[in-house]
């Protein structure tokens, strides 16, 4: 067979299968987008919920949801960045780095209930901070730091070595030329691996559940139990509370998440411009 007429075979199979993925996306978006914007109103982004969420709004679950995504970015991404910095500018290659790089992925890979149950037994138990904001910030903090990792060390690796060569060249120490030249050289990378913690941060339920709580009540301070959105959902679906209230939940934690990220790409594509 024709070397050209496989090629096209190859790419018209991956075509395929891209478009396949595609529709499948586009499909389970909106047919949650076509049940739930018509129920979405005023009253529902602005009302409390009542009745365990069979009527009312869920604007304080809402803030709920905002303010444990926002504790857990706060105290991911220094963690992350630093660590990533440290891997790829400073770590010698050996065994031990290699250990930690592989407890790095396992993280990655462990299911959100085991961070829970961690969450539950350390932070709103042994610590005694209770179902609050920032127990789940904490927890949530934990389950994110694996890919805001690894998405900043790829970043770094992108920054060709004769700007580091150059910048020490001209006497800058190591640090500084992290912090001025290669930091700067992937500012994108960085807000990627925030854009995907904050993802993964929105859309948990279960070691949000076991460390943040089920209140229904608008959250004041980090020490207060809330409600998110994706926990504010599962509850709906599964005690069948109401069909409306839950495809229109389930249409503004959609737009939401589209939403930052589409302002996350739009600041990230401005960054790589400079």
């Amino acid at each position: 067979m024709n070397k050209n007429v496989k090629s096209k075979g190859y790419f018209g199979l991956i075509g395929l299968v891209a478009a396949i993925t595609l529709g499948v996306l586009i499909l389970i978006i909106g047919f949650i987008l076509v049940r739930g914007i018509p129920n979405i109103s005023l009253e529902f982004l602005t009302d409390s919920p009542r009745m365990m969420g069979k009527e009312g709004g869920i604007f304080p679950v809402i803030i709920g949801t905002l303010y444990v995504t926002l504790v857990s970015i706060i105290i991911a991404t220094p963690i992350g960045v630093a660590a990533a910095i440290y891997f790829s500018e400073y770590a010698k290659k050996g065994k031990l780095i290699n250990i930690i790089r592989f407890f790095t992925e396992v993280l990655a890979g462990i299911p959100s209930v085991i961070f829970g149950l961690f969450g539950f037994a350390f932070f709103v138990v042994f610590l005694g901070m209770g179902w609050s904001v920032i127990s789940g910030g904490l927890t949530l903090s934990m389950m994110i730091l694996p890919t805001l990792i690894r998405s900043t060390e790829e970043s770094l690796k992108t920054v060709p070595v004769s700007y580091r060569e150059g910048s020490l060249a001209l006497g800058a120490t190591k640090w500084e030329t992290v912090k001025k030249v290669v930091l700067p050289c992937c500012k994108s990378g960085v807000l990627t691996g925030l854009i995907l913690g904050i993802g993964r941060a929105i859309g948990e339920t279960a070691a949000v559940m076991l460390t943040v709580g089920g209140s229904l009540k608008l959250p004041v301070s980090v020490f207060d139990s809330t409600r998110t959105m994706a926990v504010h959902l599962y509850t709906l679906a599964s005690e069948g509370l109401s069909d409306e209230k839950t495809y229109a939940t389930a249409a503004l934690l959609i737009i939401i998440v589209l939403i930052i990220n589409t302002l996350a790409n739009y600041i990230s594509g401005k960054l790589a411009k400079e």
